[in-house]
């Protein structure tokens, strides 16, 4: 079954099959009889075929750090959904948080022919990672990171973490933060560093400075409070970069007798399932991740139609969503 013998079932010209395939103008009456031979026979086209005939894969390359994140799969959801109705198809790459993985899958993209762009959900970017970007010739949008000269959709990380701050500090005075490695700009240096400037703010003393820093798990955040609440005591409010590692550090409050909010208030980020099935209810971040996702598509599909290679960038809006692990005011 090829294009020629579709067109003489349906009664119509080769180009006309042709331009039915490729979106281009074909009149009603045509257009329904192509599209009930392709319903009766299966007719699904080659896709060597068209890359040969339009240059283009019909492809785009997707490169994430981890399957196993609620944020991330939000993301994916949201720039499939994009992608998809533009009937592009996604190469779905997990690095499982290898720095150097994500460089390789760069270059393997670029140099392959096998996508028509590449979207990076991005966590650590070394030199290597930006020499990389730099030298891509294909269309390209990193996802979760701010990256000059680079289409970027990224969060507002500082102000989201300062304000999270300030709410919980209004019933607070002894501030901890249970954050991530500082390479990772945006989620452990921008996050920490809005933690400090509301704590600088409010004229409290950030506790657990001499810390070392959470894993981005359940386990990471329980041990990560272990060691704060054995170091510091006087603890009455934790700030922590993601839902997760809140979860870990309201387990392990619970089993050093420290009752939520009543003792120690706890916040996170991300607004995951997990934070509304908590008990108590995780006070958080929310942050729009599958918005962000569809933002990163739609940015892409837009250079991937241009001929000029204009640098963009989307930063994304927050909300907080005050629950049952932080005091309110009498």
């Amino acid at each position: 079954m090829d294009i020629n013998t579709i067109a003489a079932m349906a009664g119509v010209s080769r180009a006309t099959v042709s331009r039915f395939l490729n979106d281009g103008y074909v009149s009603d009456e045509k257009r329904r009889r192509i599209a009930e031979v392709i319903e009766e026979t299966g007719y699904v086209p080659s896709r060597q075929a068209q890359t040969l005939r339009t240059g283009k894969t019909g492809v785009v390359g997707v490169i994430i750090p981890k399957i196993n994140s609620a944020s991330i799969s939000r993301m994916v959801t949201g720039l499939s959904d994009v992608l998809e109705k533009a009937r592009y198809q996604i190469l779905l790459a997990n690095t499982a948080n290898e720095a150097m993985s994500e460089v390789d899958y760069l270059k393997l993209f670029a140099d392959g022919g096998s996508v028509d762009g590449i979207i990076l959900v991005a966590t650590v970017l070394t030199p290597e990672h930006l020499r990389t970007l730099g030298a891509l010739s294909l269309p390209h949008v990193v996802l979760g990171q701010r990256v000059e000269g680079h289409r970027c959709v990224y969060h507002d990380d500082f102000h989201a973490v300062r304000d999270i701050t300030l709410h919980a500090l209004a019933n607070g005075s002894r501030p901890a933060y249970l954050g991530v490695m500082e390479e990772d700009v945006a989620a452990g240096h921008d996050r920490h560093e809005g933690f400090l400037s509301a704590c600088a703010e409010r004229g409290a003393t950030p506790l657990g400075e001499e810390l070392p820093r959470s894993e981005f798990t359940i386990e990471g955040g329980y041990l990560a409070c272990e060691r704060l609440i054995d170091a510091h005591p006087e603890v009455d409010t934790v700030v922590c970069a993601t839902d997760r590692i809140a979860a870990g550090a309201m387990a392990c409050l619970r089993e050093y007798g420290r009752e939520v909010p009543a003792d120690v208030q706890v916040t996170g980020l991300g607004d995951s399932d997990i934070a509304q099935v908590m008990t108590p209810t995780l006070t958080t971040l929310h942050y729009h991740f599958r918005t962000s996702g569809a933002e990163a598509a739609r940015m892409l599909l837009d250079a991937m139609g241009k001929a000029e290679d204009r640098a963009q960038r989307v930063c994304m809006s927050y909300e907080i969503f005050s629950r049952n692990s932080t005091r309110r005011k009498a």
